[in-house]
């Protein structure tokens, strides 16, 4: 594991999702599940979210529809936070998850729009 890409990746991930959410992640890792953790950490996070060529907020979109178009609820919900966090509004997750109906089925758009509604909604309290 590089050092320096498992340092940059927990920082990436702390200020996108925040510092609670990856301690939780962190801290909740068996020595099982560990090596998924870090494999995260240094190349999600710390290889390709630290690239230059796309900024945090099309990144964000990008990841809200991929998760949506596969149905993969939970990692949406975190992935909607940070969006948020990362500077895209409503409407622009709600353009995303409308891309989502028409090519990857209606569905995996409605399930998004549920998803990103209860986080968004969250928000607001």
């Amino acid at each position: 594991m590089t050092s320096s890409r498992m340092e940059r990746g927990t920082q990436i991930r702390a200020e996108v999702l925040g510092a609670e959410h990856v301690r939780r992640a962190q801290g909740a890792a068996t020595d099982f599940d560990r090596p998924m953790q870090e494999l995260v950490t240094e190349y999600c996070w710390g290889t390709v979210w630290d690239r230059e060529a796309l900024d945090r907020r099309t990144r964000s979109l990008l990841n809200i529809a991929m998760l949506a178009a596969l149905g993969r609820a939970e990692e949406l919900r975190a992935h909607v936070r940070g969006a948020r966090t990362n500077g895209c509004s409503p409407e622009q997750i709600q353009e995303v998850l409308l891309q989502v109906a028409v090519y990857a089925g209606v569905p995996a758009g409605i399930e998004g729009f549920r998803v990103a509604r209860a986080v968004l909604d969250d928000a607001k309290v």
